[in-house]
């Protein structure tokens, strides 16, 4: 990029005329000094007697150089502001440059900007798609505030498209096929600058897989009272559903994962204590969408550590530079997002790269996190091409890592890729097999999911749940800000492993409950107790939450969901808690990042439920993102739910918001709700 006095002829012409300046007076100063020199031994003795004069013009040089630059170091000003949408809501991801230049930034999750050491005479240009672009002259203001309008035109062009149901078959599973966005405009951002772009129909091939999701329904209390399933803190579900929603387009129903959704968002559960990683809490209030049911959450919350203490990281950057990322949205966004991560590492912590696209090999061997320059140099000469040798990558990083494994340290693989593997061991089945043997030397891997059109959605997530590790999905740069630099050590940091949650209702006060989501993390119940079955991790600071629906007994629609069935023969129901006031037990079992046999946390749940407009604001809000899951999925037990009561529930429920995630879900919501009924 040029500098400013380059791209500005006022600045081109006031540098001149500094240069000029102090080149007189140099050659002033040189002749009366030479004049003196050249004279005899009289002259001599003139010159000892004008050498204070000799200084004082040298200095005058000096001070009218300084005095000349003044100038330029008064045009330059910082420029901050606030975009806000038609509605006066924040808005984050607008492009703001600087008028016939490349430099720019975009606009935080609060819509606002920042711009640095500018002239006072320049104008930015505020772009976003959808909206009108905006020419604002600075005219010598430090604070400019842009309200952004429509542009009804842009608006006209964006295309909705409904999803087909054909399926792929995918080792034992079914995939979804999604045809490509055909949105016409899209916006990505590329070394910190958003940038609009024309989109043009892809071919029939470059598809979308996503594994299928088929809802959990009410089970009996009197013949299934145990519910087990492993903890998930992946977020990718929330990001990839953004992506499709600020695109113009539904996302598919399978790429909506509840319980992802609802763990995007971070709650003010407590801090532990005593010896535990993690601290549990519960609240029991009536279900927002069914006045005769309640509804649950439980919350956990891992400890949280000071980055200065984390341990040791030997990290390897596993990066997909295949001719499928050779797209704006893929490998520009990708070595932006991982610039991000070298600038939070310490000179304790190490990095490696390995690449992959026809073959797999070393760019960047294992490499002090205080050299940084070293590692950003080796990431900005990628370049995409080729095809995509994805598990030979996936093996050439877990030997890297193993020659540079740091006991008691923090060994990871950091994959980034679309999952478009199609070179050498490429399934999902050798995928599965490769990291579940890798994940036993005690290397876990983060995976970040990129771009659109043939994004693999369904191998990543296997890769992530049985590597030991988690999934994100970046869509923009702020994406990969929260994820490796606000949630660096949830993200990259194991403080718990193999944790798994079992509730034990209690047929006395329960007919019938239905957990909401975590479909493809559910166990049988005899995995709970059994240490050698995998389950998920926790990172530091990481929170998961986990909501049921109960029915409760005595319900008006209880003998629905409760089934009948014949009484047994040779079993005997006992009611030995019909007068206990537990609705449920939670227990929990987890291991240390580093241990073999896990520990079990045990509480049980009581209490009378609250209304649901005065029960905790965790819980409203959790609901209501749970509630937008199943309007996007159009479940068949979203009871009496409307767009217009979900976009009440979330916005009611913003709580405190310092980030403003909770705000761009509810114009999410809003966006997808005027998709869904475009008159409204």
């Amino acid at each position: 990029m040029e500098s400013l006095h380059q791209q500005h002829p006022m600045h081109r012409n006031h540098t001149q005329g500094i240069l000029n300046s102090t080149k007189t007076l140099r050659l002033c100063a040189s002749a009366f000094n030479n004049n003196i020199t050249n004279n005899s031994l009289k002259q001599k003795t003139m010159r000892t007697h004008y050498a204070p004069l000799t200084r004082t013009l040298t200095m005058g040089c000096l001070w009218m150089m300084m005095w000349l630059m003044m100038p330029v170091a008064a045009a330059a000003i910082t420029i901050t502001g606030t975009i806000t949408d038609e509605n006066r809501d924040p808005m984050p991801g607008v492009s703001v440059l600087i008028k016939g230049t490349s430099r720019g930034v975009i606009s935080n999750i609060n819509g606002h900007y920042t711009l640095e050491a500018l002239p006072h005479d320049l104008t930015l240009v505020f772009a976003f798609i959808g909206y009108e672009t905006q020419e604002v002259p600075i005219q010598n203001r430090t604070t400019i505030d842009v309200q952004m309008k429509p542009d009804n035109q842009k608006l006209e062009e964006v295309v909705v498209m409904s999803y087909g149901a054909q399926k792929k078959r995918m080792i034992a599973k079914a995939a979804r096929k999604t045809p490509p966005s055909v949105a016409n405009v899209m916006s990505i951002v590329e070394d910190d600058v958003c940038i609009e772009y024309e989109m043009v129909a892809q071919p029939d091939f470059n598809t979308e897989n996503y594994a299928t999701v088929r809802e959990n329904d009410f089970k009996s209390t009197a013949s299934a009272p145990l519910s087990t399933f492993s903890v998930d803190v992946d977020r990718a579900a929330y990001a990839n559903v953004r992506r499709f929603l600020n695109n113009g387009q539904l996302p598919p129903v399978d790429a909506v994962r509840i319980e992802e959704m609802v763990n995007y968002f971070a709650y003010n559960y407590p801090q532990p204590e005593g010896s535990d990683p993690f601290a549990v809490q519960t609240h029991l209030a009536v279900c927002p969408w069914n006045a005769r049911h309640l509804m649950m959450k439980i919350g956990l919350k891992g400890r949280e550590f000071d980055k200065s203490k984390l341990p040791p990281s030997n990290l390897v950057f596993l990066m997909d530079v295949s001719g499928s990322m050779d797209e704006p949205n893929k490998l520009p966004l990708l070595k932006a997002s991982l610039r991000l991560l070298v600038n939070e590492l310490r000179p304790s912590d190490r990095i490696a790269m390995v690449v992959y696209a026809g073959a797999a090999g070393l760019v960047l061997p294992s490499t002090p996190g205080n050299q940084k320059q070293t590692i950003l140099d080796a990431l900005d000469r990628l370049q995409a091409g080729g095809s995509t040798a994805g598990g030979a990558g996936l093996k050439l990083a877990y030997e890297v890592a193993r020659q540079n494994f740091i006991a008691g340290g923090n060994n990871r693989i950091v994959l980034a890729t679309d999952g478009d593997f199609n070179v050498g061991q490429s399934s999902n089945a050798e995928m599965e097999r490769l990291v579940e043997k890798e994940r036993q030397g005690g290397t876990a891997i983060t995976v970040l999911g990129f771009g659109m059109g043939n994004y693999k959605d369904d191998r990543m997530e296997i890769i992530a749940n049985k590597g030991n590790g988690n999934y994100a999905y970046i869509d923009n740069l702020q994406e990969a800000e929260k994820t490796l630099v606000k949630e660096f050590g949830g993200t990259l940091f194991t403080i718990a492993k193999d944790v798994k949650l079992q509730l034990e209702f209690n047929p006395a006060r329960v007919a019938a409950y239905r957990l909401i989501g975590y479909e493809n993390r559910l166990l049988n119940n005899e995995d709970f107790n059994n240490d050698q079955k995998d389950a998920g991790e926790i990172g530091a600071g990481h929170t998961v939450t986990a909501l049921y629906e109960i029915v409760p007994v005595g319900a008006p629609d209880a003998a629905r969901y409760a089934g009948q069935t014949d009484a047994l023969k040779y079993q005997q129901v006992t009611r030995a808690n019909t007068d206990a006031q537990d609705w449920l037990t939670v227990k929990l079992r987890y291991k240390q990042p580093d241990g073999d046999t896990s520990r079990l946390m045990e509480r049980p749940v009581t209490g009378t439920p609250e209304a649901f407009d005065r029960a905790h604001n965790d819980l409203q809000f959790a609901a209501g993102v749970a509630a937008f899951g199943m309007m996007l999925r159009n479940s068949p037990h979203k009871g009496s739910l409307t767009w217009n009561q979900v976009t009440q529930m979330t916005e009611q429920a913003r709580g405190d918001d310092p980030e403003g995630y909770r705000a761009e879900l509810v114009r999410l919501v809003k966006m997808a709700a005027k998709m869904n009924h475009p008159t409204e």
